[in-house]
């Protein structure tokens, strides 16, 4: 298998921690926002609509452009809404950051599945694809806790101040493992280089 493969499951850990552990940190950020349980359970309903409007706006609006540069763009604005969400100062621009971050949820495993599929023989797509969710596997039964533990010892902050770090490495895979490409108009990515 590709070593690619590699960096669309580190991007998955990422987009996956992100999504669940709000819920183990609810009690933390209402109590530092001054607000209660159940108003700050819409910042997981702010995810969630980031992510429904995301997935086909962001898919349409890069249909044209090279799958590599769009894994990379996506991943960027996820480390934007997380570095967001972390200096939020108040309920409502954390909202706004958390509906940024759901933003390239959808249309990161849309493209990061037919880039995976892409990269092998037609016998090894499934598996393909099954490799780069095994990041958002590992996500729920690590990622998630270990985030909510430091978010609890060290501040709900500093655990998307760590998923923007997680995204910063997924982008620096992306970089260096995903192969060049073509966009839908035929231009080469980058420097021209076509990758396999």
């Amino acid at each position: 298998m590709p070593l690619a493969l590699l960096a669309l499951a580190v991007g998955a850990f990422g987009i996956g921690t992100t999504e669940f552990v709000m819920m183990g940190l609810l009690p933390d950020v209402a109590d530092d926002l001054d607000i209660s349980i159940p108003s700050a359970g819409h910042l997981v309903s702010a995810y969630a609509l980031g992510v429904v409007v995301g997935a086909p706006l962001l898919a349409a609006a890069t249909a044209r452009m090279s799958r590599r540069t769009v894994l990379i763009a996506l991943m960027a604005l996820f480390v934007a809404g997380n570095a967001l969400s972390a200096f939020a100062p108040g309920e409502v621009s954390l909202l706004a950051a958390r509906f940024v971050s759901g933003l390239p949820h959808g249309a990161f495993f849309g493209v990061g599945a037919v880039v995976a599929t892409g990269m092998v023989a037609p016998e090894r797509k499934a598996r393909s694809v099954s490799l780069m969710f095994l990041g958002l596997t590992v996500a729920n039964i690590v990622g998630v806790p270990a985030a909510t533990a430091m978010g609890q010892q060290l501040g709900w902050r500093a655990t998307f101040l760590a998923v923007s770090a997680i995204g910063v490495a997924a982008i620096a895979a992306l970089v260096a493992l995903i192969p060049r490409d073509r966009g839908a108009e035929g231009q080469p990515d980058g420097d021209g280089a076509q990758g396999g």
